[in-house]
């Protein structure tokens, strides 16, 4: 979504041009005769088709058939699509609003011949019509894309996506635009789709056949010779579903399991006190990174392997590890796949009481942004409710403050956020943090600190161009000093100086005031300082095994449990 204000400047910056000297040379000198030979080339049966896909994309039919297709969504299918829902409303409501942000920075008349609408008070330039249904029935074509099954998906999503050109011909054809119009109107709703879709539906697969919960005849494993412990988290892991991954337990030969149920005020449940007394040979966490954080805490440095299910609004950290997000074939393929060690994050602060992090640690803006989401709304639109929540923030201001990499000296910034990360990988596939690995033994550290808009398209746009230039490991830059501990000591900057980056084992940020402070999603006590330590290789956890790629004990002399790199997590296909 950081991506928005870029688009709405492009689009003002296109106005612009086709309402400036430019107007007065080919080929837009030449649309006021186009205009008036579609009026020449009238008829009633050209009226009517023209009518009819005009009004399907009115504001009364494009706001309507909004509301009714996300109701289908959430109440129709057997599991509601809730994020297909807020896709499609986020990009009719996007649209919406550049297209208005744009008309008041843009001043273009209608064609000056006959028309057979009434013209609305907005500005020509450009089409709201064609805006509105590329983005309502473009993102229908995408929801069918994903979830229809079968070959017919692909002709109903050419069907809808036909729907944009046909109205930008009907509304030149009914004189009220000219053809630069709709191709603004055009490219708002394509850039509308491309950034709503890479926020809410990136990474998510077309839908998959039913996964299976149990295998016939599985062979011994000594992960089954100790008891299971099971960490739930009621509300992301429900009952029904809880059946269907203790069935899949099973399944992998899983007799002695545990349940625990975690609640607001013990984020693991009774997991420290009942490690001792059963000595579990696993412990699988049905959770978002909160539970998974706090259960991490007690298994660090254990020895005793996790599963992880992701069950959470983000779930960052099964993202960043390649999981599947459907939690039956992720504990399914984990159970069957091998073990790796993973660091962890040990933090503490003023007010904040020693612990760990398994995803990132922040401070400024994006803790204010998770501070402030709705629990409502995480519940009924997953990690999307933060995209609402940050968008209250983006006018805070930078903070003061002082950063020590690995026990250096203190080096004095300004930024508007702070994030220590042990992965790098946001939602939506943004790599905000390129270089950071979870067995990589250092933490990777960003200043996000923007200056006025010109600093905050530069930022959108160079992290546009890592999300599309996806999977390519980020340049080490000019200026980068690496330090005895293997941290970077000076940062490197990018975007313009809107993005400073450092590397260490331990990371100290101390702020000129308190601000808002975060942990794995979770918002804790303000503060002013943060200090930050990695803990390598201190957590093992179970990932499923790629394909093609041999057990790790059936390779010479391997255990099954072992340590050992981790494989990247399959990146985004441009």
């Amino acid at each position: 979504m950081l991506f928005l204000p870029a688009q709405a400047a492009i689009m003002v910056g296109l106005g612009r041009l086709v309402t400036g000297p430019s107007a007065r040379r080919p080929p837009l000198s030449e649309e006021g005769s186009a205009s008036r030979d579609l009026v020449e080339r009238r008829g009633e049966v050209a009226n009517a088709v023209s009518e009819f896909f005009s009004l399907l994309a009115s504001t009364q039919v494009v706001v309507g058939v909004t509301l009714v297709c996300i109701v289908g969504l959430l109440v129709l299918p057997r599991l509601p699509l809730q994020t297909e829902a807020l896709f499609l409303g986020a990009s009719v409501a996007v649209q919406s609003a550049v297209f208005l942000l744009v008309t008041s920075f843009v001043d273009r008349p209608r064609p000056d011949v006959p028309h057979l609408d009434v013209a609305p008070p907005t500005s020509s330039f450009p089409s709201g019509h064609v805006g509105a249904s590329l983005a309502l029935y473009g993102s229908l074509a995408v929801i069918a894309v994903l979830r229809m099954r079968g070959p017919w998906r692909y002709a109903v999503a050419v069907s809808l996506l036909l729907m944009a050109p046909a109205v930008a011909l009907a509304r030149m054809y009914r004189g009220m635009h000219y053809p630069s119009d709709v191709v603004g109107g055009l490219l708002n709703g394509a850039a509308t789709l491309l950034i709503v879709g890479f926020a809410l539906l990136y990474g998510r697969e077309s839908t998959p056949e039913p996964a299976r919960a149990q295998r016939p005849g599985p062979g011994p494993d000594p992960r089954t010779d100790g008891p299971v412990i099971v960490v739930r988290h009621p509300h992301g892991c429900p009952d029904e579903l809880a059946d269907r991954l203790d069935a899949v337990l099973r399944g992998h030969g899983h007799r002695d399991v545990r349940w625990i149920l975690t609640s607001a005020e013990h984020a693991c449940g009774t997991l420290a006190e009942e490690l001792p007394a059963v000595r579990p040979a696993l412990v699988v966490v049905c959770g978002g990174d909160g539970t998974l954080r706090a259960c991490a805490d007690v298994l660090a440095g254990t020895g005793i392997p996790l599963v992880l299910v992701p069950c959470g609004t983000g779930n960052l950290l099964a993202r960043n590890l390649g999981l599947p997000m459907d939690p039956v074939a992720a504990l399914d393929g984990s159970l069957a796949g091998d073990s790796f060690g993973i660091d962890v994050g040990r933090v503490r602060g003023d007010g904040l009481a020693q612990t760990r992090f398994t995803v990132m640690a922040g401070a400024g803006f994006d803790a204010a942004m998770v501070r402030d989401a709705s629990p409502r709304l995480k519940s009924r639109m997953g990690w999307a409710a933060y995209v609402l929540s940050a968008l209250r923030h983006l006018n805070d201001p930078g903070v003061r403050l002082t950063v020590r990499i690995d026990g250096g000296r203190r080096q004095r910034r300004r930024a508007r956020m702070v994030v220590i990360g042990n992965v790098g990988t946001l939602q939506g596939g943004l790599p905000l943090l390129p270089t950071a690995r979870p067995d990589s033994g250092r933490l990777d550290v960003v200043l996000f600190d923007p200056q006025g808009a010109a600093g905050w398209f530069t930022a959108a746009g160079h992290l546009a161009s890592r999300l599309l230039g996806r999977g390519v490991p980020a340049p080490t830059g000019a200026g980068a000093v690496i330090g005895a501990g293997g941290g970077t000591v000076a940062g490197r900057s990018e975007a313009g100086g809107a993005l400073e980056y450092f590397t260490a084992t331990r990371i100290d940020v101390c702020c000129a005031r308190p601000q808002p402070r975060e942990l794995d999603g979770d918002a804790v006590c303000d503060g002013v300082r943060l200090t930050a330590e990695v803990e390598p290789g201190a957590l093992r956890v179970y990932l499923p095994r790629a394909p093609g790629a041999p057990a790790a004990a059936e390779e010479a002399g391997a255990p099954a449990e072992r340590a050992a790199p981790l494989p990247a997590a399959p990146g985004p296909t441009p």
